[in-house]
């Protein structure tokens, strides 16, 4: 099968490109950079089925040109985390709509099955837990511009789902519960490289608020894991889904958690939001996803540990210290 990946040089895109080649299947690449990095493919350069090409999502002709190539398209790219949300969020909504409508309406001309990439951002504010995809979205004041993300990539969600409605697209939806582990980058916000990091460096870990919010962290590899076995489902098609673990655990638990494993002498320091955060920034205290229907549907469920994804980060981030 040949695999059209936008945003395939990113955290998720390269460790998914990785395993579809191992698997006998052809990927071509699409991504500008922005944040995702050549450096994540290196494995792949030279592979003779795989294809990289530099370039934006929100070129309509590009799209429609490596579209017509593939058999499937993974749409992963787009402006994540909250740290370029909060300074750049008319970039974020512009990119986020604007190249899932170009990526859709590519897909739409030979009904090419198609995921979309969302977020666990989508459930905003709501306070029933754990979170069902059939559950109400409760999304802040527009004041606060954290909130953009999670609108941009519900418009993304409506317009999937429209056009399954209306044109029979095959598309799915899939909800991203804070993946990590090897390959993603802090400098966008992303707490566990950062936590790392820090405690490597034997700088204080920077824990924003109280420390109390509750997260739930899942390793890559389940993520693609679970991505691999949702292309194979064709019930898959016209259904969102989370993709996620459900081990919840405190912000400043994890803080603990990454000073043991990497036996640093760092101190865990509580910071307010407003010295990180530009004002229109706003928390949630739990993020909790509901995975029984990714089960039900694929007959997986991540569950890998968090000491099992702080290990592989702690490993990698020493392993280029030492280089």
């Amino acid at each position: 099968m040949k695999v059209l990946i936008t945003g395939g040089a990113g955290f998720i895109g390269s460790h998914l490109s990785e395993r579809l080649i191992a698997e006998g299947h052809s990927v071509t690449v699409l991504d500008d950079l922005s944040t995702g990095r050549t450096e994540n493919l290196a494995g792949l350069s030279g592979h003779n089925r795989f294809r990289f090409h530099e370039g934006t999502i929100l070129d309509p002709a590009l799209v429609g040109t490596l579209t017509d190539e593939a058999d499937m398209i993974i749409h992963l790219a787009a402006a994540v985390g909250v740290k370029l949300i909060m300074e750049e969020p008319s970039r974020s909504i512009l990119t986020n709509v604007g190249g899932t409508e170009t990526v859709l309406k590519a897909a739409l001309k030979d009904l090419k099955p198609v995921f979309v990439a969302s977020t666990s951002e989508v459930y905003g504010k709501a306070t029933k837990f754990p979170f069902g995809e059939d559950d109400d979205l409760t999304i802040g004041a527009t004041k606060n511009l954290r909130w953009s993300y999670a609108c941009a990539k519900t418009l993304d969600e409506f317009l999937a789902l429209a056009y399954v409605r209306e044109a029979d697209l095959p598309a799915t939806v899939l909800r991203f519960f804070n993946t990590t582990g090897p390959r993603q980058t802090g400098s966008y916000g992303m707490v566990l490289p950062n936590f790392v990091q820090a405690a490597l460096e034997g700088r204080p870990l920077l824990v924003h608020g109280t420390g109390e919010q509750s997260r739930c962290f899942g390793h890559v590899a389940d993520a693609v894991e679970a991505m691999v076995r949702l292309m194979a489902t064709p019930a898959a098609r016209g259904e969102v889904f989370n993709v996620g673990n459900d081990e919840e655990v405190t912000i400043r638990a994890l803080a603990e958690q990454v000073v043991a494993a990497t036996g640093s002498p760092s101190e865990i320091r509580l910071v307010p939001y407003e010295t990180v955060y530009p004002a229109g920034f706003e928390d949630m205290a739990r993020r909790l996803p509901d995975v029984s229907k990714l089960e039900r549907a694929t007959g997986f469920r991540p569950r890998r540990p968090l000491s099992e994804i702080i290990a592989d980060i702690v490993a990698e981030k020493r392993s280029e210290m030492a280089a």
